[in-house]
């Protein structure tokens, strides 16, 4: 239930209470407002507002603050809040930049594909589609013709039930594909939570890691990555462990994502990863029902306050059929083009698809009506 927040609560705030600052009333035209809006990173999004909640001894709170506002409010809170609101704030706006993955340049201020190629028996979509490595191969290089600036390459499935697959046997699924992409000059990442996968990958031509499990399954695997320097992706799964979807009891789906998240990514850069190679994806459908996810949607904004550009992944996933008459995952396309280009108006800069060509169509035309209404 939404409870209204007030300079005062801000004021009276234990010192375990927490701030989320989301941007919010998202502005086509920003020449016309001057100060009173800003720009979420280097993309081609602008805001006038921020939704800004307090969670405190259980409760939430919520108020929409305008950019002009924002600083009586925070002047009002005690002084850890202050910090909150001053890291958040920065994390938004700074620039994002672009992804050195190899020879290859991934620039991030307009929406980026990336291509999922699943080298699997048993994926939910494709399993069974790309196990030859030569038809993968082939399959990666059509994706990456089609608009993908990166080809995320797979090995082991990890639906709701699906079996834990050996390092061994992953290696051998993904290391031709990985080495036949590379080669081809394609940006390759590897989708993976093993260290040994990961530096099978790397060796192999792979340039970035995305870990499932935010480099928590492996204890490996954060050295793998420091070692490397190499960017890596860290999504939310409520379990770290064998089945990423096991958990999922949330009070607050996404401020309790977040939370995590921000922990991971302090964790990183804790250990050596450079901040501007994290990119954070909420993990849509890991153990969250319906309602977890469209949550998660409608408050997608909220994770550029972390600092790191954004992955979102709804592609052909259970939700699309759930919300229409139980639609099989090769009839969710109508529903993954609209959650991706719902994401891309929240400023996502790399959205992960199965469908080339229709996703980068929809960005086209988003794009065309951005600058229409930069430029008129």
């Amino acid at each position: 239930m939404f409870q209204p927040l007030t300079k005062p609560d801000l004021g009276a705030a234990s010192a375990d209470a927490r701030l989320y600052c989301r941007p919010a009333c998202f502005v086509d035209r920003p020449h016309e407002l001057d100060d009173a809006c800003l720009r979420i990173a280097d993309t081609m999004v602008w805001f006038a507002a921020w939704h800004v909640s307090l969670r405190d001894t259980g409760v939430v709170r919520s108020a929409i603050v305008t950019i002009p506002e924002f600083a009586d409010w925070v002047a009002a809170m005690p002084d850890h809040l202050v910090e909150m609101a001053a890291k958040q704030r920065a994390g938004v706006i700074r620039p994002r930049g672009a992804l050195q993955l190899g020879e290859r340049v991934v620039r991030l201020n307009e929406p980026q594909l990336m291509g999922i190629l699943n080298v699997t028996p048993d994926s939910f979509s494709d399993g069974g589609k790309h196990v030859d490595s030569a038809a993968a191969i082939d399959a990666g290089f059509a994706m990456a013709s089609a608009g993908a600036a990166i080809i995320d390459v797979g090995g082991e499935s990890t639906r709701p039930g699906a079996p834990l697959v050996w390092e061994g046997d992953e290696i051998e699924r993904v290391q031709a594909t990985v080495a036949g992409l590379a080669k081809g000059g394609v940006a390759v990442s590897i989708d993976t939570r093993k260290a040994a996968v990961m530096e099978a990958a790397l060796a192999a031509g792979a340039t970035i890691v995305n870990d499932v499990s935010a480099l928590r399954f492996d204890d490996r695997a954060m050295e793998v990555v420091v070692r490397a320097g190499c960017p890596v992706v860290l999504m939310h799964a409520p379990a770290a462990k064998s089945d990423p979807h096991e958990g999922g009891d949330y009070d607050h789906v996404l401020f309790d994502v977040y939370d995590l998240l921000a922990e991971r990514v302090a964790a990183c850069v804790a250990a050596g990863v450079d901040p501007a190679k994290i990119v954070v994806d909420p993990g849509l459908g890991f153990g969250k029902g319906i309602g977890d996810n469209l949550a998660l949607i409608n408050g997608l904004a909220l994770f550029h306050s972390l600092g790191c550009p954004i992955l979102f992944g709804a592609s052909r996933k259970r939700m699309i059929g759930a919300l229409d008459n139980e639609a099989p995952a090769d009839q969710r396309l109508g529903g993954t083009v609209a959650l991706h280009y719902q994401a891309a108006t929240q400023g996502a800069q790399l959205l992960r698809v199965h469908d080339i060509a229709e996703n980068r169509q929809a960005l086209r035309v988003w794009r065309g009506l951005r600058d229409a209404a930069l430029t008129a």
